[in-house]
């Protein structure tokens, strides 16, 4: 049923397809899956594409294949180091051609008029039938790209492909980090132009279904790898199946877990529904700021070398570990195992599986002793409850009874129990993860239990809450009510590997740790003190501190606004207003700093000196964030000549410099620019008349 309604989905959606889908070639893929699926769900059947379109693998080798074969051809003799390089890039290819989207029929046709169209609409109706839509319809079987297709169809887009991925690199390379950057501008361009040449060539024995390579050397390179997505810690896929939950009642020991492979051997078989990332979280956009997954690669490298683990949380068994972490070391040893058991009146009982009931009958009898025994016998052995049982040297230290209610959406949780001498080892918080992860496969997402007061605390750890996410209507009448006991619920996550998941949250924080470390280091570099101050500056901008960049701090958004933001051009801009100022003919006396030799007793009053060389040095060292900081510094220069003339001179030159007035309240203006070359102007004009009219500063305004 289950599978039907999927069908049901997949048939709306392709439905809308069909009416906004404007190309008539896809149009018509559209409607005929359409068809074909409507057709099964009639015929409750599976759909089976039929026709002139094959089966997959529809040409040998494959592109996965024929590029697996490319790097032993062309780089096998490479060092070590050199070859993975190679195969981080022939990875980036496969899964960039497992995600590219081909162009119409149509459109190829306007392009390249002389192709093959023919039989390009074929290979592009296989894209759709078995990779394209099976993406977002979820009842028809999907394949990957490289895996059922081989060079025809890799001839037919490579050209356009790489000219798009190299433009795409370009105009992304800012993004990019150093690594990738470099891996991406400089070794990806080469590798695909020596892939071009042997897709093209006639003779290029890389297409050859008899081209020998050793297996040692694919194990290697593990090209075959990069269509699997990366595998996840979820290693554990329970053996009952979810369409039929009557059959672990049939007495026949089901086991709770087994260790499955996260890749699949079988190349072109239809991917599997357990996989832990699905399609469209591959290819969901990157956000601003996510750390590059390369980065992450190198950091997860680090981390899973015991040697180069970081802090005391990472050591084995500390007391920082997780409370399942013991149970999960044991498991993997084949100390503990898990099973799912029931009671069954249709088949005749196995003998250890009877023995396992009993056993878990007297676990919970001897852990929960206010239960009548009697109560326990008749739930555990009752054929509509399941039970999960913990088993150590072939004996039952514990387990979990429960009752599936599917139709309702939730699990009723009756006993759970481990003895009291296997106790505090984190057996239960396992005990629990597995039982999560079988009702996670069965499709039930909801727990419910009454819980004693005793109990609560457990249970409140294992994600449990008083707050009830079933509505009441689905469980009242359904589950079995205790006097004196708080009803219980959780709500299950099918994204979480829960076994799993304190591992993968130790990762997380070993990755973060690494990631500061990292960090840390690069912004380490001791900087130089700031000398500004020595020199009469009294305040500078934030921005101008040596190294406060590196540490991530970023300016308001205010004062973003008011400069520019290319350092390239703001240092233009400010080396041209100083070169227009020193070029002035009045210039000459602010060339130099002064010095005490030749003007003893100047820095007593001028007390924050300041010439345009010492601008010039501090532009040229791009010690300037900001216009602001130029007008700051140029202040004391025009200041000079306020300060340096007596007030009875002033009034008798009063009418030769009255056009000189204006630089006082010039001065004061923060607007840069133009204006700021106008002011320094103004005060260069002063000192000009001063030298005409009060001969007798003239020495001063000389050193000056």
């Amino acid at each position: 049923m289950n599978r039907l309604l999927g069908i049901v989905l997949d048939v709306e959606y392709l439905f809308t397809c069909v009416h906004k889908e404007e190309d008539a070639d896809t149009k018509q893929v559209y409607f005929y899956l359409f068809k074909l699926l409507r057709k099964c769900i009639l015929q409750m059947g599976k759909p089976v594409v039929e026709g002139s379109l094959e089966s997959p693998p529809f040409e040998k080798p494959s592109i996965e294949q024929g590029v697996n074969n490319f790097v032993q051809y062309k780089f096998s003799h490479l060092p070590s180091k050199e070859r993975q390089t190679i195969v981080e890039l022939a990875k980036m290819f496969l899964n960039r051609i497992n995600y590219w989207h081909l162009e119409t029929p149509s459109q190829r046709r306007l392009r390249s008029p002389n192709d093959d169209i023919a039989g390009y609409k074929v290979n592009y109706t296989r894209w759709l039938c078995y990779c394209n839509v099976p993406q977002f319809c979820d009842s028809l079987p999907r394949y990957e790209t490289t895996q059922v297709f081989g060079r025809t169809l890799l001839r037919s887009v490579f050209t356009v492909m790489r000219r798009q991925l190299l433009e795409q690199a370009r105009q992304e390379k800012d993004k990019l980090p150093q690594e990738k950057r470099t891996l991406i501008l400089t070794h990806f361009p080469k590798f695909l132009s020596m892939l071009e040449e042997e897709v093209y060539s006639q003779n290029s024995p890389i297409w050859d279904q008899d081209f020998m390579v050793s297996s040692s050397r694919t194990g290697q390179l593990g090209i075959q790898t990069v269509i699997s997505p990366p595998p996840v810690a979820r290693s554990v896929a329970y053996s009952a199946s979810p369409s039929s939950l009557e059959q672990s009642n049939s007495g026949n020991m089901s086991p709770a877990c087994k260790v499955s492979s996260a890749l699949d051997p079988n190349l072109g078989e239809k991917r599997k529904n357990n996989e832990p990332y699905p399609v469209e979280d591959s290819k969901r956009p990157r956000v601003v700021g996510d750390i590059p997954i390369e980065l992450i690669n190198e950091v997860m490298s680090t981390i899973t070398d015991p040697a180069a683990m970081l802090g005391p949380e990472t050591n084995f068994l500390s007391a920082h570990s997780a409370r399942d972490e013991a149970a999960r070391l044991e498991e993997r040893r084949g100390v503990i195992e898990f099973h799912v058991v029931g009671n069954s009146l249709n088949q005749k009982p196995n003998k250890k599986i009877m023995m396992w009931l009993v056993g878990l009958q007297n676990v919970f009898s001897h852990q929960l002793p206010r239960m009548p025994k009697e109560y326990i016998t008749r739930l555990v052995f009752d054929p509509k409850h399941k039970t999960l049982a913990l088993i150590k040297d072939g004996r039952v230290i514990g387990g979990i009874c429960f009752r599936m209610f599917p139709s309702q959406g939730f699990t009723e949780i009756v006993f759970c129990a481990v003895t009291s001498n296997e106790q505090v080892k984190g057996y239960g918080t396992h005990l629990m993860n597995h039982l999560k992860e079988y009702h996670i496969k069965h499709n039930i997402l909801n727990f419910l239990t009454y819980a004693d007061e005793y109990a609560i605390g457990y249970f409140k750890k294992q994600g449990f809450s008083k707050d009830i996410k079933v509505p009441k209507a689905k469980y009242v009448g359904y589950i079995k009510d205790y006097e004196g006991a708080t009803l219980m619920g959780c709500e299950l996550n099918p994204r979480i590997p829960y076994t799993e998941f304190s591992v993968i949250i130790k990762k997380q924080k070993e990755i973060i740790k690494k990631l500061i470390e990292r960090k840390q280091a690069q912004i380490r570099k001791v900087y130089p003190g700031l000398s500004c101050f020595k020199d009469g500056v009294r305040q500078i901008p934030i921005e101008s501190i040596p190294g406060i960049r590196e540490t991530g701090w970023k300016p308001s958004g205010k004062e973003r606004g008011k400069e520019s933001k290319d350092p390239d051009q703001l240092y233009s801009t400010l080396k041209t207003i100083l070169q227009q100022v020193k070029s002035h003919q009045s210039a000459w006396p602010f060339m130099e700093p002064v010095k005490r030799t030749e003007a003893p007793g100047y820095y007593e009053v001028i007390r924050f000196p300041m010439d345009l060389k010492t601008m010039s040095e501090r532009l040229k060292n791009r010690c300037y964030t900001g216009k602001i900081q130029v007008m700051r510094q140029r202040k004391p220069i025009l200041c000079f000549v306020k300060e340096s003339i007596p007030a009875k001179c002033l009034c008798n030159v009063r009418s030769q410099i009255n056009s000189a007035r204006r630089c006082q309240e010039l001065s004061r203006s923060s607007k840069c620019g133009t204006q700021g070359i106008q002011n320094v102007n103004a005060g260069l004009a002063i000192v000009f008349c001063m030298n005409l009219v009060c001969p007798t500063l003239g020495s001063i305004t000389k050193v000056q």
